[in-house]
């Protein structure tokens, strides 16, 4: 397995090395335009692919796999020549004479390791910013969802030569054996646990790495917020792909004196947007639990909950048969609640009291750096001091979910909950080099002056630029 993998490396190199690291902008735009055609013409393919694997709407698919990928090759097509143009930079005094600028270039052979909860668009989504930073790449599609897998093996395989663009299936093991090789770079969107095995892997080849990973995303209601409309955004946004998403909320806390109307509100959102039995008589408003492992965690996660005297606000049923859960509301849940500690990664929503700042501050800050954390509030005085006392990957403010889909905003984590950016020219950066290239004059220069021997001259010299300039 590791020899058919390094011949498959080998192979992207030279042709990495001999033709594409050569080819111009126009080049690039091609083959994202093809990308586009090829989505256009199988709309309806990849509609039923991921519909396969998730039994979810074709609204959400669209909306969650679909635009998402279209985004990223509309907004390379516009600014790939402003990304890619030299950037000249300006010298000090001490290097008068000297030409300086930044050009960026492509890393070369990268690996993206894709997961299985937005299976199509972050495993193409990230394989379109590295094609327009000029990249070859191999891509590992997750084996969870084996429909969109053998979706993307079809993508590929009518649009690219395997040098430039390769496909590899399998498991866990696979994706070891994978990681073996000397990658430019490795893009992986996964779990933590996992994340740090990556890195491990490509510390061995001093590989450089984007990590997207998760997080228990807190959400906050203040005292001024909004009731009615905190509660709708956080239904949709934990509601949506069935809660399977990184940017998912995995916990609320709630001021006391919004407390009560929330839980109505919430209540009402529910019934509002999915019904009261969503998931019957072959209803796709939510998506299904990927596979019978992960439902079983999910629905253990709220069956212990309940136990230790958490309250189902509604929900907490399950439909063994077809791994649906009906999305579930949880309050009296205590922080010592597995359900709190973990990742959710499902349609759960534990709730929790505060009635001061500290309660909520001690609590986000005393567990991993989250991916996203969300705020609801019509106080600018308490917006800030949120955003001062925590730290995220992402935040936002009235809203959950669809920061990942702003096209001028870096997607990504913080430490635990990921490392390095995503998305438009962020993503672009992560798949260059940034190059830097520095023109002197020939014969007399400035930096001449500071050569030895060190005579009293040069000494008061270097004294002079070391403290004045």
């Amino acid at each position: 397995m590791s020899n058919q993998f390094t011949d498959l490396f080998q192979k992207q190199k030279n042709h990495f090395l001999s033709s594409v690291k050569h080819e111009k902008i126009a080049d690039r735009r091609n083959k994202l335009r093809a990308i586009k055609t090829w989505m256009r013409r199988n709309e309806s393919l990849i509609i039923s692919s991921i519909a396969a694997d998730f039994n979810k709407s074709t609204e959400e698919i669209k909306f969650g796999e679909i635009k998402p990928v279209l985004s990223e090759i509309n907004e390379a097509l516009v600014n790939l020549r402003s990304w890619s143009s030299p950037k000249k930079v300006s010298s000090p005094v001490y290097l008068l004479g000297v030409n300086a600028r930044v050009i960026t270039e492509p890393k070369g052979v990268v690996l993206i390791i894709a997961p299985w909860n937005f299976p199509f668009n972050l495993c193409i989504g990230p394989m379109i910013t590295a094609l327009a930073a000029g990249n070859v790449v191999t891509i590992k599609p997750s084996e969870l969802t084996p429909n969109t897998e053998k979706l993307i093996v079809q993508m590929v395989k009518e649009l690219f030569d395997e040098k430039e663009v390769a496909v590899v299936t399998g498991d866990a093991e696979v994706g070891a054996e994978l990681l073996k090789q000397p990658w430019n770079h490795i893009f992986f969107t996964g779990s933590p646990s996992v994340g740090s095995m990556v890195m491990e892997a490509a510390a061995k080849n001093l590989s450089s790495v984007t990590l997207e990973l998760g997080g228990r995303n807190p959400a906050i209601v203040d005292s001024t917020a909004h009731v009615k409309d905190a509660a709708e955004k956080l239904i949709w946004g934990k509601c949506f792909n069935a809660g399977q998403s990184c940017v998912s909320p995995n916990y609320l806390f709630v001021h006391v004196s919004k407390y009560d109307d929330l839980l109505i509100e919430l209540k009402k959102a529910y019934e509002k947007y999915y019904g009261v039995k969503p998931g019957e008589d072959g209803d796709r408003k939510i998506a299904q639990i990927v596979n019978n492992r992960h439902f079983n965690r999910i629905k253990s996660l709220v069956e212990s909950a309940v136990s230790e005297g958490a309250e189902v606000l509604f929900g907490g049923e399950f439909n063994d048969e077809k791994n649906f859960i009906y999305p579930t509301i949880l309050t009296n849940v205590t922080q010592d609640s597995a359900v709190f500690k973990e990742e959710i990664f499902g349609p759960v929503l534990p709730i929790m009291k505060y009635e001061n700042w500290s309660e909520v501050f001690d609590t986000i800050n005393s567990v991993e750096i989250p991916l996203a954390l969300y705020i609801f509030s019509r106080s600018n005085r308490n917006i800030s001091t949120i955003l001062e006392h925590t730290s995220a990957g992402t935040s936002c403010i009235n809203e959950t979910t669809i920061q990942f889909i702003h096209p001028e905003l870096p997607f990504g984590g913080h430490n635990h909950s990921g490392i390095g950016k995503a998305h438009g020219h962020y993503g672009f950066r992560e798949f260059s080099n940034e190059r830097s290239v520095l023109k002197q004059r020939i014969g007399f220069t400035t930096a001449k002056m500071i050569y030895p021997p060190y005579n009293g001259l040069k000494q008061r010299i270097i004294n002079f630029l070391t403290w004045r300039l």
